[in-house]
């Protein structure tokens, strides 16, 4: 239940207030960004939320039960604050976001409205758009284990136990053109063997941006990646990168690629379409409750 204090309910309950919105933005990378929706620059708790950055929050929707609140947030895109190419470079998914009611004649006087995590994001020309989830968003990830018969586990979690220090391979970028980022590795690889992995940017102009790696090939020591999102900024030649392998999830790649098959989470016997629908037959095998591959 949000608590006020006595000045501010009693401006609160004025005809005319000063009250203004202030947002507090921590990026998973550490960095901490703040905006409001007033004319001036509003500093508190250390944070100085700035009035230029034409940021502005839709109304809030919450509802009783379990079921996530919705919002959006709304703002330009500035050199000097939030930046396309952070965008691109996946900077803001999982940020938390803090929405502050304050009344900038005394900062002293503000509430904690609500905390939220940055969700989809979608950018325009000169403005982006991006949904604020409430933490009861978390309610809706599965949990408990899923009947499939591929891996549930994520490559590297507690549940998969492989140490993801053990696949990672680091390289230098040569060339980044038409999509394609060309490097080369301290070693040699299979074709393929980081497709659906991660490349992670370990020098230039974006360190640790993350990106999905879409296919991988590769002649010798030289290596062609593409990247399912393309980088806000440029990779250039001489960049560091690393690499961490992809997992298909298959019970082939588990035992076969990371000798992991003990900690496969997946059911790859499990009965398909096929056997549900299947009918009595002379000619095939009985259908009796055994296994079917034994």
């Amino acid at each position: 239940m949000l608590t006020l204090s006595a000045s501010m309910q009693a401006k609160l309950d004025a005809a005319a207030t000063t009250f203004c919105h202030c947002w507090r933005l921590a990026r998973n990378d550490g960095v901490v960004l703040g905006f409001t929706d007033h004319d001036r620059d509003i500093a508190f708790n250390g944070v100085i939320f700035r009035a230029n950055t034409g940021l502005s929050a839709s109304q809030v929707e919450t509802t009783l039960g379990l079921a996530a609140g919705t919002a959006e947030a709304a703002g330009a895109l500035s050199d000097d604050s939030l930046t396309e190419t952070d965008l691109l470079d996946n900077l803001y998914d999982g940020a938390s976001v803090e929405t502050w009611l304050v009344d900038w004649t005394n900062v002293t006087d503000r509430a904690l409205l609500d905390v939220a995590t940055m969700g989809e994001v979608r950018r325009g020309e000169h403005a982006f758009a991006a949904e604020l989830r409430s933490s009861a968003h978390v309610f809706d990830q599965q949990q408990g284990r899923a009947f499939q018969r591929g891996c549930a586990a994520d490559f590297g979690d507690p549940r998969c136990c492989v140490d993801l220090s053990l696949f990672v391979a680091t390289g230098v970028a040569v060339d980044f053109s038409g999509g394609v980022l060309t490097l080369d590795l301290a070693a040699s690889y299979e074709t393929g063997y980081f497709t659906g992995g991660v490349l992670t940017l370990a020098s230039g102009g974006a360190v640790g941006a993350k990106f999905t790696i879409k296919s991988h090939t590769q002649e010798g020591l030289r290596a062609s990646i593409a990247l399912w999102t393309q980088p806000g900024r440029v990779i250039a030649a001489g960049d560091g990168v690393s690499l961490t392998a992809g997992c298909d999830k298959s019970p082939t790649a588990c035992q076969a690629k990371f000798g992991n098959i003990v900690n496969f989470r997946g059911f790859p016997h499990m009965p398909g379409n096929d056997r549900v629908i299947a009918y009595p037959s002379a000619l095939a095998a009985a259908i009796d409750g055994g296994s079917f591959f034994r």
